[in-house]
């Protein structure tokens, strides 16, 4: 069940409730895409009706932001917990492990991916990366190799981490042509191999990650948090006092 927060389909619900559903996916190898939706990416799909619908048309959009998350509370009185990319993709790699899975990894650097087959080959051994790609940056991508790559391997699960939105609409354009669920899970990957450091829980907690964010990385954050956090307390709040 989905419920509207602004003008995108959040998934409710709580991720251990999905998870034998995610599952059969990547057992069965089906064509498929999970957002990890954030303020972000709400404004995004605010602004743009054709990236409103490419979040609608996923069959998973988790609330990764504690905001996305705590709008359930204030407009439709749901408790709702937060499932963030960055903490889904170590955890259903567990889950990954223990079905044997074969996984795609797509984004990030060479040096990031193989870091991350390091590890996981380290601490998971039931886990096969079929494939690591890392997309050439201001060139054309041969997506029909990709996509080869992934479905003649029996690849059961792929990671992408290209961005937002970069990564919602290069999974809904390409979904149906791939025999696996697709993970967005923005920037996951330098964060699970140590590269970059993710704020302590109390921010993760309390909705303040971004602010952790911003004081790592001030130039290049600073003019997207202050314009999508401001437009998004503007539009949440419009909303939560009209309950619609």
């Amino acid at each position: 069940m989905k419920k509207r927060i602004l003008r995108s389909n959040i998934t409710q619900g709580s991720l251990e409730e999905h998870i034998p559903d995610l599952i059969r996916l990547a057992r069965d190898r089906s064509s498929a895409y999970v957002c990890m939706v954030n303020v972000h990416m709400l404004i995004e799909a605010y602004n743009s009706q054709e990236f409103q619908q490419v979040v609608n048309d996923a069959t998973y959009a988790f609330p990764d932001g504690a905001p996305v998350a705590k709008m359930f509370k204030r407009v439709y009185g749901i408790q709702q917990e937060r499932i963030a990319g960055m903490d889904f993709f170590p955890y259903f790699l567990e889950v990954c492990n223990k079905n044997s899975f074969k996984v795609a990894l797509i984004g990030s650097t060479d040096d990031i991916l193989d870091k991350i087959c390091q590890k996981i080959n380290q601490e998971l051994p039931q886990v096969e990366i079929s494939c690591a790609i890392s997309p050439p940056f201001g060139q054309p991508w041969d997506n029909e190799a990709y996509i080869r790559a992934i479905n003649e391997s029996g690849t059961n699960a792929v990671f992408v981490a290209l961005g937002c939105p970069k990564q919602e609409k290069w999974m809904n354009q390409f979904t149906d042509q791939i025999k696996a669920p697709l993970f967005g899970v923005g920037g996951a990957f330098p964060v699970y191999v140590g590269e970059i450091k993710r704020a302590p829980a109390w921010m993760q907690n309390t909705g303040l990650e971004w602010l952790y964010r911003l004081l790592q990385e001030p130039r290049r954050m600073f003019k997207r948090y202050f314009y999508t956090n401001s437009y998004f307390i503007f539009l949440a709040t419009k909303q939560i006092l009209t309950k619609k």
